[in-house]
């Protein structure tokens, strides 16, 4: 794990918050006036001040999946706002960009507690309660846990 950050740009007390704030401010001013906005709040500006613009392509096999690459750069969910706002409602959350996976083929989510989630053709995913956990997550190619809605009253 520790080399796989390292080999992304990854270090100890990386702080990028002027490159968060333009992403914010990118976000925030995506869209039109009936169109959703996207959610910006602390967790995700902590996140991408962190970790964004770091990529990962870990070659071989996972511990249960293949490991695939990902890139945590908010801007590849910049046209998705009303998928994530989507989910949010559903998960009584507000969600803001994170990433990609696969070179676009699954979109990396955060929520206002720092929680990650992947959605993809298949569905959605948890991938960890932090960034940290979520990076180990898909590093080390382990398998996330399916979001379920949950079922109906009396049935």
């Amino acid at each position: 794990m520790a080399a796989a950050l390292k080999q992304a740009g990854w270090h100890p007390g990386r702080w990028e918050i002027r490159q968060a704030e333009q992403w914010a401010d990118a976000l925030v001013a995506y869209g039109g006036p009936l169109d959703p906005q996207h959610a910006v709040f602390p967790a995700a500006i902590e996140a991408w001040a962190e970790f964004g613009g770091l990529a990962f392509d870990v070659p071989g096999p996972g511990d249960t999946l293949a490991r695939t690459p990902f890139l945590l750069d908010p801007r590849c969910g910049l046209h998705a706002p009303r998928t994530l706002a989507d989910l949010g409602r559903a998960l009584d959350t507000r969600l803001a960009p994170l990433g990609e996976e696969r070179f676009g083929q699954a979109l990396l989510a955060i929520d206002e507690h720092g929680r990650v989630y992947s959605l993809d053709h298949a569905g959605e995913w948890f991938l960890g309660p932090s960034v940290d956990r979520a990076i180990g997550t898909l590093v080390l190619g382990r398998a996330p846990s399916r979001l379920r809605t949950a079922p109906a009253e009396g049935g």
